[in-house]
């Protein structure tokens, strides 16, 4: 990512903040606006001068330069999903690849086959326990990538004929035209021609020539009771802009003197209370040094970033409602210099799916997870929304796949490698599925997570990967 956007210094930033109480002394809040302005702003030859990283970070700077400092998860998404320079959606580097080999990551449908694999029985072994239905399938992908876990799903979905037959239509939830043109390249072929509708963007998959269509957000798919949507949403929650609060000892004010004789203050009567305070982001300071903004000596090589954290003089908006929206922070805010990070478009997501899962012809849909997801919070927003539904999880992921058959699976294909004489394409495998399931520190099995959210049915049975048979 770029220097102005390093997801460890955000993270260092929490951490800062939380330890020295950093306060943005050049900001205060006003209640008719988000913030105001409380000290002169750098001339204007000042600004000139300063040289930012990208364009989206002078964008950001001249943002915050007429509003003040803005939350972290206004940040996050501008960095994420700008239309300049946005990670997922910018311009600046059309060919730039996020996933692959060659990528900034590895998911785990890129290391291999064999995740998508097992997805795609787990849904199929869903629709058989919900009564198996002879249409009106949908398959709904939140944050497809470059739509591989679809592809392995379907390709695999094709050996169960009963179930292929009973998909209606594929909808894929995607913000970034790149990527969209990518998965459909993969999905339906690069010569395959796609239109646009007033609900977004369509086309013909090469499987069963379904129709697919992708849409911005899950909100434009429409929502039918008759339809059973069989949602997956795979590393996509912790790529999700959050909040960050932290709980502050605030002294009540003093009080105002009763006659023009008294003096100018009288002591505050009054506990202190705890308040919750937002971490903002604004433009460090154009002296700043790597000394005077407290970075580590082990980081001290690279470029001074262009944004820092602080901390909100008073209550925000998000302040005074997300961080009291579950009795989990509330018990939190007790911790003395506690932090608490909120996503709250997670919670919307959770909330969508769960209405659209739990309705009267309830269908299943799984959510794979990474780290350093609230998993609590989603499995609350999910059964706040709908009293049609359960959750399960979270599980790790080793051992999902572990009962879905990932050794076995690998087995076979090492087998059919060996049989062809590619001993190297076989050890691929061995350490890729190894990789996904692998408990260690440089596993995934551990750390990476599944849950699911499904149709309420009062404890009968658990669905497979989560303890149950199929």
């Amino acid at each position: 990512m770029q220097r102005f956007f390093p997801r460890r210094a955000l993270m260092a930033g929490l951490r800062a903040v939380a330890a020295n109480r950093v306060t943005q002394g050049s900001w205060v809040v006003n209640t008719s606006r988000s913030f105001s302005e409380s000290v002169p702003r750098r001339n204007r030859e000042d600004k000139e001068e300063r040289k930012w990283s990208t364009p989206l970070a002078k964008q950001l700077a001249e943002a915050i330069s007429m509003t003040g400092p803005i939350p972290l998860a206004s940040y996050m998404r501008m960095c994420l999903t700008g239309d300049i320079d946005g990670y997922y959606t910018g311009l600046a580097e059309e060919n730039r690849d996020q996933f692959g080999l060659k990528g900034d990551f590895v998911t785990s449908p890129e290391i291999s086959q064999i995740f998508g694999e097992l997805v795609g029985v787990w849904f199929v072994a869903e629709w058989l326990s919900q009564g198996k239905p002879k249409r009106g399938v949908e398959l709904v992908e939140v944050g497809p990538g470059r739509g591989t876990l679809m592809d392995d799903m379907l390709r695999t979905m094709q050996n169960f004929k009963e179930f292929a037959s009973s998909i209606d239509a594929i909808y894929m939830v995607e913000a970034s035209p790149q990527l969209r043109e990518a998965q459909k390249n993969l999905l339906c072929g690069p010569d395959a021609p796609m239109t646009e509708s007033k609900v977004g963007y369509h086309s013909v998959c090469k499987y069963e020539s379904l129709p697919i269509v992708w849409t911005e957000t899950i909100k434009s798919i429409p929502c039918d009771p008759d339809k059973m949507p069989l949602i997956m949403a795979h590393e996509f929650f912790d790529a999700l802009p959050i909040h960050a609060f932290q709980a502050v000892t605030v002294q009540p004010p003093p009080r105002e003197p009763a006659t023009s004789n008294a003096s100018s203050t009288i002591p505050a009567e009054g506990k202190p209370k705890v308040e919750w305070r937002e971490m903002l982001v604004s433009p460090t300071p154009p002296d700043a040094t790597h000394e005077t903004m407290n970075i580590p000596k082990s980081e001290q090589g690279d470029p001074i970033p262009d944004f820092q954290m602080t901390l909100s003089t008073g209550p925000t908006r998000h302040s005074r409602y997300l961080p009291e929206s579950s009795s989990r922070y509330s018990r939190l805010k007790s911790i003395p210099d506690a932090v608490a990070e909120i996503c709250a478009d997670a919670s919307l997501y959770a909330a969508d799916f769960a209405s659209r899962i739990g309705g009267p012809f309830a269908d299943p849909g799984l959510v794979d997870l990474s780290a350093d997801v609230d998993f609590t919070a989603i499995a609350e927003a999910a059964t706040r929304s709908s009293e049609g539904v359960e959750v399960h999880g979270p599980v790790d992921q080793g051992a999902f796949l572990g009962q879905m058959g990932i050794k076995e699976r690998a087995e076979v294909l090492m087998r059919q490698a060996g049989a062809k004489g590619v001993a190297d394409k076989a050890q691929d495998i061995e350490k890729a599925w190894k990789r996904l399931t692998d408990r260690g520190p440089g596993g995934m099995g551990k750390v990476y997570k599944a849950m699911a959210i499904l149709p309420e049915n009062e404890g009968r049975r658990r669905p497979v990967g989560f303890g149950g048979d199929v």
